[in-house]
């Protein structure tokens, strides 16, 4: 459904009422006819974008409804256009009167919604729900930036790392968690960290390096060895074998194909594809 609509005497009701115990209401006052209105009315639109879940933005059009602007107007007290009404259960709880910038509506929502970074773990998660795991990294990542002292976020990050197999980084999130607030969930997670790290080491990588100690020069091998490298999670020694083996051969195998596969299984933005990417640039140009 979505979260912007205009306000007529047949929804009122129900959005004042029902809507506004699940939502914050953004009830604004709007005329066509007021360049501050249309440029608010832009501002607004973002918003709504950014809140989806939690914020309801209804407009009353005070040129096309103007019975029910006016009704509205005197029980709000309207002075002037736009105004902004926040209603929570039904009841106001904030008024904007005049023309507000970006930074002061959202002054005004942060008193009634979410933090920044509850809303960006929450896209994390439906993120994650979708199967999207590049998206949910990077939405963790931004709530982690803000906020990178809130365990929650720390967790949820770390959730996402094990999963897109960045152990390091898991691990480093999970052992900066305090001892008092390592939870459930903090436990749950280290055993899953302990047994993927456990998976590094299987019989057949530790097999495949003695292979490749006594000849180092195998291609064949490399691959094979990056192959069940990537798989356990080791992408950086992964890449670095398969470049060595592009470097003698372009051509060998799948090794270029598998390099980039590699590459592009890691999140946007990491900075192991991209110094890779350069690496493999720098051959073929």
């Amino acid at each position: 459904m979505d979260n912007q609509i205009q306000l007529t005497p047949e929804n009122i009701q129900q959005v004042l009422a029902e809507q506004s115990a699940d939502k914050l209401v953004l009830m604004t006052f709007f005329s066509a006819q007021q360049p501050e209105c249309i440029e608010q009315a832009n501002i607004l639109s973002a918003l709504a974008q950014s809140y989806k879940e939690h914020l309801l933005i209804a407009t009353v059009d005070c040129d096309t409804q103007q019975a029910l602007a006016s009704q509205l107007a005197q029980q709000v007290g309207l002075q002037a256009l736009p105004t902004i009404v926040l209603l929570k259960n039904g009841a106001p709880v904030g008024v904007l009167p005049g023309p507000k910038s970006d930074a002061e509506i959202k002054e005004a929502l942060a008193e009634h919604l979410p933090s920044p970074e509850v809303l960006l773990l929450e896209q994390a998660k439906q993120a994650l729900a979708n199967d999207d795991q590049n998206a949910a990294f990077n939405y963790a990542k931004q709530a982690y930036a803000i906020d990178p002292e809130n365990t929650r976020v720390k967790l949820v990050l770390a959730d996402i790392c094990i999963q897109i197999q960045k152990f390091e980084d898991g691990q480093a999130l999970l052992d900066s968690v305090v001892e008092t607030e390592r939870d459930p969930y903090y436990q749950n997670l280290q055993a899953k960290l302990n047994a993927a790290q456990s998976a590094q080491e299987s019989p057949e990588i530790i097999a495949l390096t003695q292979q490749l100690d006594a000849d180092p020069e195998n291609k064949d091998l490399k691959a094979q060895l990056a192959a069940l490298l990537a798989e356990a999670g080791k992408k950086e020694q992964a890449l670095e074998l398969l470049l060595s083996v592009v470097r003698k051969d372009l051509n060998f195998g799948t090794a270029k194909k598998d390099y980039l596969d590699l590459i592009a299984s890691l999140p946007d933005g990491d900075a192991l594809a991209g110094t890779y990417r350069r690496k493999l640039y720098s051959l073929l140009y």
